[in-house]
């Protein structure tokens, strides 16, 4: 029986003088849409983070247009080269090297800038490392009606990594973030020095790949993982759950960094813990980690 794909496609509205912002696979070919290869195969021209990557996948489902390479390092002069031809009724695609742009990938300058012109800007949506552990965040999404904050990729200097990490520690919501396998281990070791050893954690590893692989773990058990993970090479994604000890209500991150900056000027490292967790009942070390940060500030 015909499952008339074509014809639904065809049926698509795609404007012209629009930006198509396309979701592309994280790893397996397999999960490219046929809405995405059909609007690829439908503009006039496709904007890539990387020329070179993207062709590999183009050639890999026919698809054979004009691409322009648009990175941090060029967006906003590609960005400009882009609404020209868009303003001349053309249709325009944009791709990521792999997943969704704009989440933690170049793209957000462009969709910017193409709608303070007064064009059109149209998701194709698709394959996401977010959205891909998050559905299988069982139980440690079930906190506050499953709602979680993405963090994306953690900072690369340590004190600013630990402030990021001591904000995921108080979070009542489930926190997910990114990491790179350079920084993987020093990331999932100062998490785990900040968490309760009961913390639920879920690794991601290379999603929709050959060697794919997702852990379960409590944050005491970190540094046994660590040391017995047969690989801490590819892609990561880290789901942690929130702390189910914390009130909606209580003072957001930013607001307890400016309270613990305050009394830095005043008391220790020590004082000030004890100060904070008999003001809001956030856990001792917690907000002797935070004292810690501000001090060295």
């Amino acid at each position: 029986m015909e499952l008339g794909f074509a014809n639904f496609l065809q049926q698509q509205d795609l404007p012209a003088s629009a930006l198509y912002v396309v979701a592309t696979p994280i790893g397996n070919l397999g999960d490219i849409t046929l809405r995405a290869l059909h609007v690829l195969n439908s503009v006039d021209g496709i904007a890539c983070e990387d020329t070179r990557h993207s062709a590999a996948l183009l050639r890999a489902f026919g698809v054979h247009k004009k691409c322009v390479a648009l990175h941090e390092h060029n967006e906003i002069t590609a960005t400009k080269k882009i609404i020209v031809c868009l303003k001349q009724n053309q249709r325009w695609a944009y791709i990521s090297d792999a997943g969704t742009p704009g989440i933690s990938d170049p793209g957000a300058k462009l969709v910017a800038e193409v709608q303070r012109a007064g064009l059109r800007v149209l998701p194709i949506p698709g394959a996401s490392a977010l959205t891909a552990i998050a559905s299988v965040g069982g139980g440690a999404l079930d906190h506050l009606q499953g709602r979680f904050q993405f963090i994306g990729f953690l900072p690369h200097k340590a004190s600013d990594r630990a402030a990021v990490l001591s904000e995921i520690n108080l979070s009542s919501q489930a926190s997910i973030f990114l990491e790179s396998p350079h920084q993987i281990k020093d990331s999932l070791l100062a998490l785990a020095a900040v968490l309760g050893p009961e913390r639920d954690i879920i690794i991601g590893r290379e999603l929709t790949k050959k060697f794919e692989a997702i852990t379960y773990l409590k944050a005491g058990a970190v540094e046994v993982w660590i040391a017995n993970a047969p690989s801490l090479k590819g892609e990561f994604i880290i789901l942690v759950a929130g702390d189910v000890t914390s009130e909606p209500q209580s003072p957001d991150a930013a607001q307890l960094n400016r309270w613990i900056k305050s009394l830095a000027k005043y008391l220790g490292s020590k004082e000030i813990a004890k100060v904070v967790t008999a003001a809001t009942g956030i856990p001792q070390k917690a907000a002797y980690q935070l004292a810690l940060i501000a001090k060295k500030q």
